[in-house]
């Protein structure tokens, strides 16, 4: 796969980001992070932070944070 969205469950940004991704018809992987920040380590491997949502788009070489961003980004680069 490779569009992978790390989101943490209920909540609201990550949800604007994968509706965005479905409405897209993207296919990706959706990786579960827990809710205490400090044990995000993978997220913090992955984009340097541990907020979500990120989105890793490996083929074109993208790690991005920030919803609406990645909502622009699946809009005109994934769309």
């Amino acid at each position: 796969m490779s569009v992978r969205l790390y989101a943490l469950d209920g909540c609201p940004h990550c949800e604007a980001v994968s509706d965005a991704l479905d409405e897209a018809g993207v296919a990706y992987e959706t990786e579960w992070v827990d809710a205490l920040h400090s044990d995000r380590d993978e997220v913090k491997r992955v984009s340097g932070q541990r907020g979500v949502p990120v989105l890793i788009d490996e083929e074109r070489g993208v790690t991005m944070s920030e919803s609406a961003n990645i909502v622009e980004y699946v809009e005109r680069s994934l769309a």
